[in-house]
């Protein structure tokens, strides 16, 4: 197992997520199950062919939490070597995934690898951005695990590139409320600045201050931060905490214009 991966046990048998980072800080995630893998908002292509290939895996499908060139920019060529894949995107965003083959909208449940699948809408970094929540709770070997893009962050949230404070706030409220124990695997290596940023706004607050020195750590192991838990998130996250869009917006603005 490489040091990125992160597995978890189902009944029937093991779920892992790999997190491959390419570019400059973004996370590729690998879902492998059997001899299958579904890839998450592939930046580029190279490095995730390599990589399957290298592990025996078919790659059955690829999810895009939206059109962001750093996100779909390497599915084409996945399609090239796997022509058999599936793309699942937002029905909303045909127009700038065109390449997509399953259409899903807001409440569409997907099954893939033995999974569902709750295809989740969060505009606010985009306006057609959805998620992913994988949620198969077998007993103590279920797998709750949440792929949301650009929209949440460890210890933060995407820009407003095409959504107002309204829109961030309402998909933020809607993550929220998935199970405390959800795992997020978000797109971007973003938590040891987001931490820094969140402890100069509220420097009282213990739980950013204690997650800060741990994600310090990890990343100077060359480890990610990631994934963090919706349990984990409603105590660092200042976005998460926000009471109204106005507090939201103003915090996003904040952030925007931060030197660190």
């Amino acid at each position: 197992m490489s040091p990125h991966s992160k597995e978890i046990s189902t009944c029937e048998t093991s779920t892992r997520i790999d997190g491959l980072p390419v570019l400059e800080d973004n996370i590729i995630w690998i879902w492998i199950h059997g001899g299958n893998a579904v890839v998450v908002d592939p930046a580029v292509s190279e490095p995730i062919q390599q990589w399957l290939t290298a592990r025996g895996l078919n790659l059955l499908a690829v999810l895009q939490t939206h059109h962001h060139s750093d996100h779909i920019g390497g599915t084409e060529g996945l399609l090239q070597a796997w022509p058999k894949a599936e793309v699942i995107a937002a029905k909303a965003d045909l127009e700038r995934i065109p390449f997509q083959t399953i259409s899903v909208k807001d409440g569409d449940i997907i099954k893939l690898m033995d999974h569902q699948i709750n295809v989740i809408e969060v505009p606010g970094h985009t306006k057609a951005h959805i998620a992913y929540f994988v949620n198969s709770n077998q007993g103590k070997g279920g797998t709750r695990a949440l792929f949301c893009g650009d929209t949440l962050f460890s210890g933060g949230c995407g820009r407003l590139f095409e959504g107002s404070p309204v829109d961030m706030f309402l998909s933020l409220k809607k993550l929220n409320t998935l199970p405390e124990e959800t795992q997020v695997f978000c797109a971007h290596e973003y938590t040891e600045s987001n931490l820094y940023w969140a402890r100069s706004i509220n420097p009282k607050n213990n739980s950013i201050k204690k997650r800060l020195k741990e994600v310090i750590k990890l990343r100077g192991k060359g480890l990610l931060s990631l994934p963090t838990t919706i349990s984990l998130e409603r105590s660092i996250n200042l976005f998460l905490m926000a009471k109204s869009p106005k507090e939201l917006g103003e915090l996003r603005n904040h952030k925007d214009n931060w030197k660190g």
